[in-house]
């Protein structure tokens, strides 16, 4: 695994320097301008794209997490950990983006009682308390179990952001559902670009972070 990853941080590097700037080309570009929101709705490209890969990580970070109480391989661990940043770093952004899109088109910066905004909150809220647990580590494998059964049942929070629009009422716009996308070819195509750009980002710095994990345990064992 290692060796794998190690042999594609460089071409990886490369390909998504390359795929970031075509995605922000055609965000500022290549995509019409909305006709009631304006050049606002633009945010669209980052708001969504980093809301996709903060449920990948927390993805990845359920999977490491029962990896790692299976196999006790530290990886796992490492593994988890470098998603769990990435994953609260872009529902950050998703959740500053979106105040800044909301505040000129619902005239508010948040809504208390919209479904998806609340779930979203609680989904960083439960992230970031991971990562404290996680910084408790300093190599005991009780904080490290703790808090890989915390990460897997914070993973419950993600599936409720994502059908949140679609099980309550809610003032979020639904742009893409089963029955398609509402939305011109060149904004689904633009949307649909930045979602893959933002993965291979996400991946990128996966790679990066999760050797740079491992290089700090090392560095700790040749310490002790």
């Amino acid at each position: 695994m290692n060796s794998v990853l190690n042999a594609t941080k460089v071409p990886l590097t490369f390909i998504t320097a390359i795929a970031i700037f075509i995605q922000l080309y055609m965000a500022f570009f290549y995509a019409p301008t909305e006709k009631y929101m304006g050049d606002i709705q633009r945010i669209m490209y980052f708001h969504v794209p980093s809301a996709f890969v903060a449920f990948v990580a927390f993805g990845i970070v359920f999977v490491g997490g029962i990896l790692y109480l299976y196999t006790k391989n530290k990886k796992w661990d490492y593994l988890a950990l470098s998603a769990a940043e990435i994953g609260v770093l872009f529902t950050t952004f998703v959740l500053v983006t979106g105040s800044l899109w909301a505040r000129p088109v619902w005239n508010a910066w948040w809504v208390w009682d919209d479904p998806r905004l609340v779930t979203s909150l609680i989904l960083w809220f439960i992230y970031i308390a991971y990562l404290f647990i996680r910084a408790s580590v300093d190599g005991d494998e009780r904080h490290r179990k703790f808090a890989a059964i915390f990460g897997i049942i914070g993973f419950i929070d993600v599936p409720l952001v994502y059908f949140s629009v679609m099980w309550w009422r809610t003032i979020h716009p639904k742009v893409i559902d089963k029955n398609g996308v509402y939305m011109p070819t060149e904004m689904s195509q633009t949307l649909f670009f930045s979602i893959l750009a933002f993965q291979l980002l996400f991946f990128t710095l996966l790679i990066y972070r999760f050797f740079h994990e491992k290089q700090k345990e090392k560095m700790k064992e040749i310490n002790i």
